[in-house]
């Protein structure tokens, strides 16, 4: 699943493009029975209703609260206080956005066949990757691109955020409900951090890393890399740190984070960025995935190792992160 740094990536290279430009069509294949009711794309009879709302809105700005992705638009008419919307964009496991320009194959899209919209002929390579081809929801710009998700799972969440004012809309959505604070703003404190971490003074690190109720944006990947940094085991319990290591990790929380976004995020999976090309985080992982290997560590002769903590792999150094307590 993107993380933090796949979405920050996502979110500011649609920041740079698609500001100032406005929706002309809107399309999709998501519909299921399943969403029936659901303030979901997937669910048919909502999805008229969106694309009623957000063709012939400008889009005015791009941003991230957490793993979502936030187009903010403004329709030209309507009542004052209501023409400012918010689509919001979840790429759960395998959703990735891409800007580029596509062709439609009407008759495959009649016939909900796989694959109908390809790459022009005049794009890059990079949007030919298979990872760029299950495309299932596209808006069209007014420049004759595209914002296109590619989301070989379907697992991915769009809806409309509306209200009197959109932000006011967007404090009280539900789908933002819970989301603890963002770990790279500069209100985020190593108070605030230690507070929130000690909500669960039972739970296992890694897992109370990962709650996004606790702190927004960090997943599997980057929860290994900050506490390999730390030298902390993912199952040891939140009670047992010390300060001394909680300010470590709290730093080393930001780095990696910092730096999965310095390298256009991690794309040892499916994520690709706007342009349809790879991330390089992967290239610098120390704990994720290496399982097997020897430890990167300074003089550290352990080997990674991988264990099932909390229904997810967690990999972490035999030796520099031994489990101090139980």
């Amino acid at each position: 699943m993107p993380e933090l740094p796949e979405v920050q990536t996502t979110v500011s290279g649609l920041n740079s493009r698609v500001s100032g430009l406005t929706i002309t069509d809107v399309w999709t294949d998501y519909g299921s029975a399943f969403y029936k009711g659901k303030d979901s794309i997937k669910n048919p009879v909502f999805f008229r209703r969106f694309k009623k709302e957000v063709v012939g809105a400008k889009i005015t700005g791009v941003t991230r609260r957490a793993k979502n992705i936030l187009i903010h638009i403004e329709k030209p008419h309507g009542k004052a206080g209501d023409k400012e919307k918010i689509i919001l964009v979840h790429m759960k496991m395998t959703g990735h956005i891409l800007y580029a320009r596509f062709n439609l194959d009407a008759k495959k899209s009649a016939k909900k066949q796989r694959d109908p919209w390809t790459p022009a002929t005049d794009e890059s390579k990079a949007f030919h990757d298979p990872f760029n081809r299950f495309i299932h929801f596209v808006m069209t710009l007014s420049n004759g691109r595209q914002i296109a998700l590619s989301d070989m799972r379907k697992f991915a969440k769009v809806t409309l955020i509306d209200g009197a004012h959109a932000e006011t809309g967007l404090l009280h959505s539900l789908h933002l409900a819970n989301i603890g604070p963002e770990p790279l703003e500069k209100s985020f404190t190593f108070d605030i951090f230690k507070s929130r971490i000690n909500r669960k003074p039972n739970g296992k690190i890694k897992m109370v890393l990962m709650d996004q109720s606790i702190i927004a944006g960090v997943g599997n990947i980057y929860s290994d890399e900050a506490l390999w940094r730390t030298g902390l085991n993912p199952e040891e319990r939140v009670k047992n740190i010390p300060d001394s290591l909680l300010k470590t990790l709290y730093a080393d929380v930001k780095k990696v984070l910092e730096k999965g976004i310095d390298f256009g995020g991690d794309s040892m999976s499916d994520y690709r960025n706007i342009d349809g090309e790879r991330g390089k985080f992967q290239e610098q992982h120390q704990a994720y995935r290496k399982t097997g290997k020897p430890c990167a560590r300074p003089g550290c002769k352990g080997i990674i190792q991988r264990k099932i903590v909390g229904g997810r792999s967690a990999h972490f150094c035999s030796v520099h992160q031994r489990l101090r307590k139980n």
